[in-house]
């Protein structure tokens, strides 16, 4: 890559990768002024290229938010996968890391995470888009099958999907709630992390399931 910060401003595109060059004045950009404060352009000149070389790599905007989003759903499953670990050493342990991870997502990545849920990039016209997402939110879904093999007998099973679905959007909320310096606006009396694991705690304890960590879990095979 052939361009550098300068006081806060990009010096110019120099026979670089273009297109990594465009996203990240995109990234810059949505940091700056949000998903929809910038133009095509706009992008072209912080990346130091003429209003026409966006075009070898992007349709118009949308083509260039979506691959940013893609982008960051890329490194979200990453960040999951790492944090869950396969439900080792066990699954309350390594589903407390997955909460953790994705709060410290959203404080870490704000322009990739308002990218990835606040551009308003139609999923469904962006193929890629779609698969690096599902991919990300299926990390989620593990953690979810694993939770529900744990079911105490006597307890219906709820669907895995469901409960995906609820814990995914109480971590949404409480991420774009309290963990981003543009959304933090009401204080707290304890940490994100620690209003999360409350909050899934109640949640699990309301359908019946086991949150002691040292409660023995059914057996896996291959399991380390």
């Amino acid at each position: 890559m052939g361009w550098r910060k300068d006081r806060g401003r990009r010096e110019g595109y120099h026979h670089g990768n273009l297109k990594e060059a465009l996203q990240d004045a995109a990234l810059g950009l949505i940091a700056e002024k949000g998903p929809g404060g910038f133009t095509f352009a706009d992008a072209a000149r912080l990346a130091g290229v003429s209003p026409a070389a966006p075009y070898r790599h992007f349709r118009d905007r949308d083509e260039l938010l979506a691959s940013i989003a893609q982008r960051g759903f890329e490194q979200f499953e990453a960040a999951l996968v790492a944090a869950w670990d396969e439900g080792r050493p066990d699954t309350p342990a390594a589903f407390q890391r997955l909460g953790k991870t994705y709060l410290a997502f959203a404080r870490g990545e704000p322009a990739l995470y308002s990218a990835m849920f606040e551009s308003g990039v139609p999923l469904h016209l962006n193929p890629h888009l779609t698969v690096a997402s599902e991919r990300a939110f299926a990390v989620i879904r593990a953690a979810a099958e694993r939770l529900v093999a744990m079911t105490p007998p006597g307890v219906t099973k709820p669907p895995a999907m469901m409960m995906a679905l609820h814990i995914w959007s109480l971590s949404h909320g409480i991420a774009s709630l309290f963990t981003r310096g543009d959304s933090a606006r009401r204080k707290l009396p304890m940490s994100p992390e620690d209003l999360l694991e409350a909050g899934v705690l109640i949640y699990l304890k309301g359908l019946g399931f086991p949150t002691d960590s040292h409660r023995p879990e059914p057996a896996r095979s291959g399991k380390a």
